[in-house]
């Protein structure tokens, strides 16, 4: 193949990874019916389909799965090589890809970048912000921020906040006319508000923990969001008992707008991290802002 088709091969590898055209084409910044053109004319020139193509997904066939796997390694190297110049510059450069919670990213993430993109204005950064347990690896991000018990146990995990908890809150007229709440059992008969998390589709139970027993509590409620800040919401709009973020609820607290139960079984548990795989060289942009955001106590 001539070397002027390598583009035409990278073309196809973003959309067998991204397995849409839509999403690939937003990445090489063309439109998607040229990139639809240039998959059609790759085919032509191979003589074999490599994409099967529907209304409402793409997918490679045999032959694109086996092309696919025959070029990603190939591709991931050439762009590691390519980020690996960057040690020879005078200033740090390059784009840097995370994945975080919207909490992560307000809370720990923001305000150290707001400093770091000030100092090296060659480095760009996008933040991608979800519920979700994203693979960082398949989704091609460079790192991810998660709770610490979240990240997996094959990756490279740096601490950028506090040990943290979460904490059951209401408002003060919600909790007056219901039950009292002595221990986790008794939100059974409360109005909870749960978080769906994308990446299964289960309901996160709440888990608690007193003197060495831990308890995990499948709650009920009127309510299901899949964003922590839609459930302070609710919680605050008297839908029922929120189980949030302390550092996010303290200021309403403090406030008296909300009020806090169960305290004795809510139990510190790592704070957040950021993490990336173990193979990954770090390219100097990368490396700079995980001493940025390294957690060095209070």
């Amino acid at each position: 193949m001539n070397r002027e088709n390598y583009n035409d091969l990278q073309a196809f590898l973003l959309v067998a990874q991204e397995r849409s055209f839509t999403r690939a084409a937003a990445r090489l910044g063309v439109s998607q019916s040229a990139l639809s053109h240039t998959m059609r004319q790759l085919e032509s020139r191979l003589g074999v389909r490599l994409l099967t193509r529907t209304t409402r997904s793409v997918s490679p066939t045999e032959a694109g799965e086996r092309l696919l796997q025959a070029l990603a390694p190939n591709f991931e190297n050439i762009h590691a090589a390519l980020l690996g110049l960057g040690e020879f510059r005078d200033t740090p450069s390059g784009t840097i890809r995370i994945t975080t919670s919207e909490h992560a990213a307000r809370r720990v993430l923001w305000p150290v970048l707001r400093t770091f993109l000030a100092k090296y204005p060659e480095v760009r950064v996008e933040v991608i912000s979800d519920s979700t347990l994203t693979d960082i690896v398949a989704e091609r991000f460079d790192a991810g921020i998660r709770l610490g018990e979240q990240v997996a146990q094959d990756m490279i995990a740096t601490p950028i906040g506090p040990p943290t908890r979460l904490v059951v809150v209401g408002t003060p007229d919600y909790l007056r006319a219901r039950p009292a709440i002595a221990t986790p059992r008794d939100l059974v008969a409360h109005d909870c508000i749960n978080l769906r998390f994308l990446t299964h589709g289960g309901l996160y139970a709440w888990e608690f923990e007193k003197d060495g027993h831990a308890l995990n509590v499948r709650v009920e409620g009127r309510l299901v969001f899949n964003s922590i800040d839609r459930i302070l919401d609710a919680a605050l709009a008297g839908f029922g008992l929120g189980y949030l973020p302390e550092d996010m609820v303290a200021p309403h607290i403090a406030r008296g707008a909300l009020r806090q139960v169960l305290d004795d079984w809510c139990p510190l548990f790592p704070g957040y991290h950021l993490y990336y795989p173990s193979r990954r060289q770090p390219s100097q942009a990368f490396a700079l802002l995980v001493e940025a955001l390294r957690w060095r106590g209070p």
